[in-house]
């Protein structure tokens, strides 16, 4: 689905595909909050930086460099894509602390969203770390389901054994108006997915 990774806009915030290029940048941004990767499942702290970040552009994940006001704050994926099912998760993201709680995380989800169901999509997933109370919050909050806990799913980088929550959103309950962080739009018919397009 090479429809999905394209350059996504909204204002002073463009996602775009990640490349060589943002390596600097998104390096600097990782730095500004060291702590938090012990609560992903991979560390992005300078030691590992550039393992991770060779390794996610190897990946068939569908990465992208959060560039807000010109600066590379942040990234994010999507996970999984499978076309014949029409499912995919939301993930790999990380927002550069001074960008926290200004509702840049809204807009971002709901551009990635909104393109992932305009290409067909009918189910995003979001996984999360049962200990991030901040990221479940978020999602909550863009209206997704809550759909479980996944016992003792993954082993993070640092040995621990992580609980996942499962949430979701279909693309018929995709409309904004359980979200503060997401304006009302009016429906658009899905683009069906092709499966030369995997």
């Amino acid at each position: 689905m090479t429809a999905l990774h394209r350059p996504l806009t909204d204002g002073d915030l463009t996602l775009e595909p990640l490349s060589p290029a943002h390596r600097e940048g998104l390096r600097a941004a990782c730095a500004a909050d060291s702590a938090i990767w012990e609560i992903y499942p991979k560390s992005w702290a300078p030691e590992h930086f550039d393992t991770q970040f060779d390794a996610l552009l190897a990946s068939n994940r569908l990465p992208f460099a959060i560039v807000h006001g010109g600066e590379v704050v942040g990234m994010t994926a999507y996970i999984g894509v499978d076309a014949e099912r029409a499912v995919l998760e939301i993930g790999n993201s990380f927002i550069r602390p001074d960008r926290r709680g200004t509702g840049l995380n809204g807009r971002i989800k709901r551009l990635m969203l909104d393109h992932a169901f305009a290409q067909g999509v009918r189910r995003a997933e979001f996984r999360v770390d049962a200990r991030n109370g901040r990221s479940q919050a978020a999602v909550l909050k863009l209206g997704a389901v809550r759909e479980g806990v996944m016992r003792a799913e993954r082993v993070t980088w640092n040995g621990h054994v992580r609980d996942t929550v499962l949430f979701s959103i279909l693309s018929h309950e995709w409309n904004g108006e359980r979200s503060a962080a997401v304006q009302p739009r009016s429906g658009t018919s899905p683009v069906p997915i092709r499966k030369d397009d995997r």
